[in-house]
């Protein structure tokens, strides 16, 4: 009796691959790759949706590489990519795979040395991976030929679709024979997408999970609620809290990372940014830095992450809430991938909380809140029984008539205590006390009254010459001088009177 087949034998692939995979320590197959494998065996086009961590790159990369042949020096299949890191990625996968083989792969990504490139497509790879931009310029210089070309794989189509690329792709697939096939993959395919498929693709199979499975059952979501000026250091607070072995943490605006990169480096935190307009080897680097553990968090857009593995990644935070769903399930899939716990967290202001509310209906979801206090996490209804307590203790510490609450009291009748006390003092102070001036002196600002003054109702006795207190005395007389008096007599007569008639009167006679 034969043997049953198991693992990726039973999917007919070649041997080789097996065993390379076996040390790499991969030894089932995924749904996905049991699913698409031996569609695209057979040579049919394949529509395939999975979520990201599922193992696509191999469900494509294997059926593709095993159709290749060694002997043929030409290009014989192509991988489009909308990023820069996702092709590198997907490089060092087939590397891997290849190792002992007479295949070679080249890769062809935007801001790398095109000249570098046209000198390794000397080579003759059998397989080539790149942005659809940088292919579409090498076959316009035609250092690069389309017509051997038998597989053609869109991976993240999504992705190349949103950034605009899907021009230059649809110039390729005009340059190639339409017996090729297409193989598209993704995590999720927007409506505009089906256009493409029905212009290009020959009665395509597809390959499809349920929404409810578009994001991994190993994946925890969370979020927390700030006000905007806050994010910053709640992030700062969160890493001191879960303190992640590696984190992404996603913002939507390219321009707001080197402020994001500053403020949290100030803050003490191990963070670099991905740019997705900075040379090739400085997101070498910077991605090479983080693979190696040399900073925990890595600040990226949506482009700049797109596709990447990372299986160190335990946290992915959301610092500004994803653009739809389909970003959302891009942006989690960086972490529990293959099985592995990961945790996805926003940090959402309390007016973005709906965004939320959407997510959990598109994806089937449940997103908890989570509430920070003094360092721990607590229960939101916790922190609701907190915020009542807090409220009923001020209430209790408030005093009526009184802002700052001196002179509080809760005694009951003490207020009344209080006022009848501060009558009899009023009612014990002397006259001269409760008065601005002497006693018997009127207020300043008003005449005296009738009967105003000494007791027994006469006018109090005052010094000759003694100012009325409230009254002003009289301006001393100074009398001016006879030539200034002329002078003013002379101008008030002049008032009004035309220039020259004013200059000829002042000249002097004579």
């Amino acid at each position: 009796m034969m043997a049953l087949t198991t693992g990726f034998a039973s999917l007919h692939i070649n041997p080789h691959f097996v065993q390379r995979l076996e040390e790499l320590e991969i030894t089932e197959p995924s749904p996905i790759q049991a699913d698409a494998i031996p569609v695209a065996l057979t040579g049919k086009d394949l529509v395939a949706q999975s979520q990201t961590g599922t193992g696509k790159t191999l469900a494509y990369a294997l059926p593709v590489l095993q159709k290749l042949d060694e002997n043929l020096r030409e290009v014989q299949a192509l991988v489009l990519v909308p990023t820069r890191e996702l092709g590198m990625q997907i490089v060092q996968t087939v590397e891997e795979l290849t190792k002992g083989t007479g295949l070679r792969v080249q890769q062809l990504i935007g801001g790398a040395s095109i000249d570098r490139q046209i000198d390794k497509l000397r080579t003759k790879p059998q397989i080539v991976v790149g942005t659809p931009g940088r292919v579409q310029e090498l076959v316009k210089l035609r250092k690069l030929k389309l017509h051997g070309i038998k597989t053609v794989v869109v991976d993240e189509v999504d992705q190349v679709f949103e950034l605009g690329s899907m021009q230059d792709v649809e110039a390729l697939f005009k340059g190639m024979l339409r017996d090729r096939q297409l193989l598209f993959f993704s995590a999720t395919f927007p409506p505009p997408i089906q256009a493409v498929i029905d212009r290009w693709m020959n009665d395509p199979e597809y390959v499809r999970v349920k929404p409810a499975q578009r994001t991994s059952e190993t994946l925890e979501h969370v979020y927390f609620v700030c006000e905007e000026r806050e994010k910053i250091d709640t992030l700062r607070k969160l890493v001191r809290l879960y303190n992640p072995r590696a984190a992404i943490v996603f913002i939507n605006e390219t321009d707001n990372i080197g402020e994001a990169v500053a403020k949290l480096q100030y803050a003490g935190l191990s963070v670099e940014g991905l740019y997705g307009d900075s040379f090739k080897q400085e997101r070498a680097r910077t991605m090479q830095g983080f693979r190696a553990g040399r900073f925990q968090l890595l600040l990226a857009t949506d482009v700049a992450a797109r596709g990447l593995d990372l299986p160190q990644v335990t946290h992915v935070i959301n610092l500004d809430p994803a653009l739809d769903a389909d970003h959302y399930v891009h942006r989690v899939g960086r972490t529990g991938r293959m099985g592995r716990k990961g945790m996805a967290v926003s940090i959402v202001t309390p007016r973005q909380q709906f965004i939320l509310e959407k997510f959990e209906k598109a994806l089937g979801i449940t997103i908890e809140r989570r509430v920070m206090s003094h360092g721990r996490l607590i229960d939101p209804e916790q922190e609701r029984a907190i915020r009542q307590e807090s409220k009923r203790k001020l209430v209790e510490r408030r005093v009526p008539g009184g802002e700052d609450g001196r002179g509080a009291s809760a005694e009951p009748g003490a207020a009344q205590r209080r006022d009848t006390a501060a009558g009899a003092a009023r009612a014990a102070r002397p006259a001269a006390e409760r008065s601005d001036g002497p006693a018997g002196a009127p207020r300043e600002g008003r005449a005296p009254e009738r009967g105003e003054g000494t007791a027994a109702g006469r006018p109090a006795a005052r010094t000759a010459g003694a100012p009325v207190p409230g009254a002003r005395g009289p301006r001393s007389p100074q009398p001016a001088p006879d030539k200034r008096k002329a002078e003013r007599e002379r101008d008030r007569k002049n008032k009004g009177a035309p220039r020259w008639l004013k200059e000829k009167q002042d000249k002097p006679k004579g």
